[in-house]
């Protein structure tokens, strides 16, 4: 039996990722997000920080805050890209439907490259276009400390070096890779300015780093080295012409159905699924079934990955794909033949998980 089955309370206290858990749900509390049932917590205070406050944001975001700061696109909101709690935070505060993968920036491109593996295009375009708005999507590395939750669950990863001396300087001191969408709602006008992001976001966020104005106003370039042939996922701050100088001529990728997850913000693409059947809204699980549970998990199951025991739609979302992972992983060295998932409620980034999870179930 697998953990939370036969073994019962004991086991269930020793089940992996639970260490990982408290952390992450230390963070959250930390954050201010407590156990929302709606997108995003309560009113609190978010700090306007002057460039001199560098400090003060790059703690922030090293103790699981969310900072929205400048690069030469738009402001960024920020997160640890290695702390699955603060990640599902700015897909709380942005108000997200569904998770889509998020760019991690890095001060340099020994940095992003020890997360993500170069080929020799990638170092060529790192070496023309970096800093600059350029992202490139590559296989994870071997080692990566990314969390899941910023590639939503995919092997590959987006990363880009901003220019902006002000984000600079924050990766630096930050010392961590920062994972940062738009510092705007879910279908908001990408802000350019600090103002934007108070007009939007105030109160969702710990603090905002006032750089002033943006200087290019539009989102980076996004391509896709992952394959042998390069694809412009979305056009941006580097123009294609620009790309095809260095590399010659690059595919463009057309818009896909349907809502799956994306390689990289702007572009639809495959999601990802484990191995083992998916069962939805379980309510009883078989001996010989892994069970992916919610609250109080259901007895019986060979194998048992707790998503949140107090029902924290937040804390759940940070631990789906790495338990998705394990569940798959340990089905198959156990023999079990699927994974039961307990209802997540549709409330807040419940909506996002029950997405996901759908997804990872349907038929392929």
């Amino acid at each position: 039996m697998g953990h939370g089955g036969a073994r019962g309370r004991a086991a269930r206290r020793r089940r992996p990722g639970d260490a990982d858990g408290r952390r992450n749900a230390a963070a959250i509390r930390q954050a201010g997000l407590g156990k929302p049932t709606l997108p995003v917590p309560g009113p609190r205070v978010t700090e306007r920080l002057a460039p001199a406050d560098i400090g003060r944001a790059a703690a922030l975001l090293r103790g699981g805050g969310l900072v929205a700061f400048p690069t030469e696109t738009v402001y960024g909101l920020g997160a640890d890209a290695r702390d699955a709690g603060a990640v599902a935070a700015v897909f709380a505060a942005k108000g997200r439907p569904s998770f889509n993968p998020l760019i991690s920036h890095f001060p340099d491109a020994v940095a992003a490259f020890a997360e993500a593996r170069a080929d020799d295009r990638a170092r060529a375009l790192a070496a023309r276009f970096w800093p600059g708005p350029l992202t490139l999507v590559l296989p994870r590395a071997a080692g990566s400390r990314i969390d899941p939750l910023v590639a939503a669950g995919l092997d590959t990863l987006a990363v880009r070096v901003p220019a902006h001396p002000l984000a600079q300087a924050l990766l630096r001191q930050a010392g961590v890779p920062v994972a940062a969408p738009s510092a705007n709602r879910s279908g908001g006008v990408s802000p350019t300015t600090a103002a934007h992001v108070l007009a939007g976001l105030d109160g969702r966020l710990a603090a905002v780093l006032d750089g002033g104005p943006c200087a290019v106003g539009l989102e980076s370039t996004v391509l896709d080295l992952s394959g042998p042939v390069a694809t412009l996922l979305r056009p941006g701050g580097v123009p294609r012409e620009a790309v095809e100088a260095l590399l010659g001529p690059v595919a463009v990728a057309g818009a896909h159905a349907g809502e799956a997850a994306r390689p990289s913000p702007g572009m639809l693409l495959s999601h990802y699924a484990p191995g083992l059947p998916l069962r939805l809204d379980a309510a009883a699980v078989a001996a010989d079934e892994a069970l992916l549970a919610f609250g109080a998990p259901l007895p019986g199951a060979g194998a048992v990955w707790q998503l949140s025991e107090g029902g924290d739609v937040v804390e759940a979302a940070s631990r789906l794909f790495a338990g998705l992972r394990w569940l798959d992983a340990e089905g198959a060295r156990l023999g079990l033949r699927g994974i039961a998932a307990m209802p997540v409620p549709a409330a807040g980034l419940g909506v996002a998980i029950n997405d996901r999870l759908a997804r990872a179930a349907a038929p392929r």
